[in-house]
């Protein structure tokens, strides 16, 4: 279960600590533009080391084109990529060998697999999301030439709401903010945090521009639950809204129904998607981020052997895994949009027509 998609569809590979990481990108169609240095751009958002909000570890994350590009353009073939590791440190992670780290995935991928890539998690890593964001420059790429946008922001970080919506601030803030009024207040949250040895929670908030009505695949395939599996796939998520979310279910029926005109909607409660198809307005969804699991303070757990024991953690995280997940959110957004695009050019007979004809 290492792929994505049933169109557009990607495979990821590789570690945290391994040789490298890279992804596999099937169904990009022949004769797309493929822009590496907007690909390259789309990782240096998402690799670590730039800030003090981040974690220390320092990797360049530069992408390699493997196959499936032809003077520039892609040839309709798989397009695989590889991001090679530069800065594994696995001996920052020789003390938790034999135990479960709390709030990780060692536990529960011990007793699945029967095996303990103790370095950094292994394939559970974060550090994975690179390759996502690899393939979902690719898709970006494809939704650019259709004049589809795809941006997204920090809206809250430690309970610190957002009380407006600036999608072009971002490329300006170091925790990629969409209001400039709470930034510092976010900002000194994750520091707080972060000298107390802890770690804080965020959101982030997807918004998917000029999306044409009609994706979605009725019933078991829509296009809502294809954005909420996608950013529950993420590491650390715990909790996904479209559009309004949790609110539809505190309001009246009254109050929630986006009201039609000849000219469009009255509201978007429903975030751009009813009955889990677009409805041609904006497509909003809200991603919700635990606080990072791996803190600096002295904790309970236990060993392979059942065995409690109290340990401290070492190595080198992030305390607010939401800034750098804020762009792997957006990249997964954008490959389930290409996918369902692809997926509806089959839905009406009257476009077979027209192609085929």
């Amino acid at each position: 279960m290492n792929t994505f998609g049933i169109r557009f569809r990607f495979t990821t590979f590789g570690e945290s600590h391994g040789k490298a990481i890279g992804c596999v990108v099937d169904g990009v169609p022949a004769g797309l533009e493929v822009d590496e240095a907007f690909i390259q751009s789309e990782l240096d958002r998402r690799k670590p080391g730039k800030t003090k909000f981040e974690t220390a570890r320092k990797e360049a994350d530069k992408v390699e084109i493997l196959s499936g590009v032809f003077e520039g353009k892609a040839t309709g073939t798989p397009i695989a990529m590889v991001i090679f590791n530069t800065s594994q440190k696995s001996k920052d992670y020789s003390n938790i060998k034999d135990l479960f780290r709390p709030g990780h995935a060692d536990f529960t991928y011990f007793h699945k697999y029967g095996i303990r890539d103790y370095r950094g998690g292994g394939r559970s890593s974060a550090r994975e999301t690179a390759a996502r964001v690899a393939a979902g420059g690719l898709a970006k790429l494809m939704l650019r030439e259709l004049g589809i946008e795809v941006n997204s922001g920090i809206s809250e970080i430690d309970g610190i709401h957002a009380t407006c919506y600036n999608y072009d601030y971002p490329a300006q803030s170091e925790i990629f903010a969409l209001d400039p009024s709470v930034e510092e207040a976010q900002k000194n949250a994750i520091l707080e945090a972060k000298k107390a040895h802890d770690s804080v929670g965020g959101v982030v908030r997807v918004v998917i521009r000029n999306v044409p009505v009609g994706l979605g695949q009725p019933l078991y395939y829509k296009l809502d639950a294809l954005l909420a599996d996608a950013m529950m796939g993420i590491n650390a998520v715990k909790a996904v809204e479209i559009g309004d979310g949790c609110m539809s279910a505190r309001s009246k029926g009254s109050q929630n129904n986006d009201q039609i005109r000849k000219d469009g909607f009255a509201s978007n409660h429903a975030g751009g998607i009813l009955g889990g198809i677009s409805d041609g307005e904006e497509i909003v969804v809200n991603v919700y981020f635990k606080p990072t699991p791996s803190i600096f303070q002295k904790q309970h757990t236990i060993t392979t052997q059942n065995e409690e024991v109290d340990f401290e953690l070492k190595g080198r995280h992030d305390p607010c895994v939401a800034v750098r997940g804020s762009v792997v959110a957006e990249s997964m957004a954008a490959l389930v949009i290409a996918d369902m695009l692809l997926l509806n050019m089959g839905s009406k007979i009257e476009g077979l027509k027209r192609y085929y004809s």
